[in-house]
C-alpha cells in the first residue's frame, strides 16, 4: 500500500529513450562500422542521456500537475498497488479524469510515434545490411549482436501497452489483473534485461549453468531424501 500523495508516474519516456539510443548504437555499428568510434563519442553519449532524461521530465510533469491541480477530493487516500502508477491513482479521484486519461495516452501515443518509428526503421536498416553481407558467418555475427536488444525491445513495449490499455479501456478485467501487469511491467525489465545481455558473456553463461546444475542436483537429493 502506497499514499498517493508520495507517488510519480512510471518514467516510460525515459527507460524509452535507453532503447532508441541502443538501436541508434546497433544501426551505427553495423551500417558505418568503421565510424562507430568517431561517431558515438563521450559528448554524443553524454547529450543522448540529457535528452532522454530532458525528455522524461517534459513529459512526466504535466502527469504530475494534473493530478495536484484539479483535484482536491479523493475516494480513498490508499492504492491497492505495489507502486504509484498514474492511472491507478488518477482513479482515486472523485471528479472527472477525463483530461487525464487523454494526456496518459498522449504520453503514450508520442512515445510509439517516435521511438518506436525510428527504432523500427533502424532495424529495417539493419537488416537489408546484415542481409546483403556476402559471408554468412557475418551475417550470423551481426545479427546475433541485435538479438538481445530485440527481446529487451519486445518485452518492453509489450508490457508497457498492455498495461496502458487495460488500465484505460479494460474495465471489465479484474483489479488483481491490473495490478500483475503493471508489477511485471515494473519488474520484469529489471530483472530480465541482465540475463539478456549477460548470457551472451561467455563467463556469465558457464556460471549460470553451473549454477542451473547445483540448484538441480541440490533439488533431486531432497527429493531423494524425502
Amino acid at each position: 500500500m502506497n499514499n498517493f500523495t508520495t507517488g510519480s508516474s512510471t518514467p516510460l519516456r525515459a527507460q524509452s529513450g535507453i532503447l532508441l539510443a541502443m538501436a541508434l548504437d546497433r544501426y551505427v555499428a553495423i551500417c558505418y562500422p568503421l565510424r562507430h568510434a568517431t561517431i558515438f563519442t563521450t559528448q554524443l553519449v553524454t547529450q543522448i542521456g540529457a535528452a532522454v532524461s530532458l525528455g522524461a521530465a517534459i513529459l512526466v510533469a504535466p502527469c504530475l500537475l494534473l493530478i495536484k491541480c484539479r483535484f482536491q477530493l479523493y475516494h480513498t487516500s490508499v492504492i491497492s498497488h505495489s507502486y504509484c502508477e498514474h492511472m491507478a491513482i488518477v482513479k482515486l479521484a472523485a471528479g472527472n479524469i477525463t483530461v487525464n486519461k487523454i494526456y496518459g495516452l498522449f504520453v503514450a501515443f508520442t512515445v510509439a510515434g517516435f521511438d518506436l518509428t525510428f527504432i523500427t526503421l533502424s532495424y529495417i536498416k539493419i537488416f537489408v545490411t546484415v542481409f546483403n553481407l556476402p559471408q554468412k558467418e557475418a551475417r550470423l555475427k551481426a545479427f546475433n549482436t541485435c538479438i538481445a536488444h530485440i527481446c529487451v525491445f519486445l518485452q518492453f513495449y509489450l508490457l508497457t501497452f498492455f498495461s496502458s490499455f487495460t488500465y484505460r479501456f479494460g474495465s471489465h478485467i479484474p483489479p488483481s489483473i491490473h495490478i500483475l501487469f503493471s508489477s511485471f511491467y515494473l519488474l520484469v525489465p529489471p530483472f530480465f534485461n541482465p540475463l539478456v545481455y549477460g548470457i551472451k558473456t561467455k563467463q556469465i553463461r558457464i556460471n549460470v549453468v553451473k549454477f542451473c546444475c547445483v540448484l538441480y542436483s541440490i533439488c533431486g537429493g531432497l527429493k531423494t531424501d524425502g
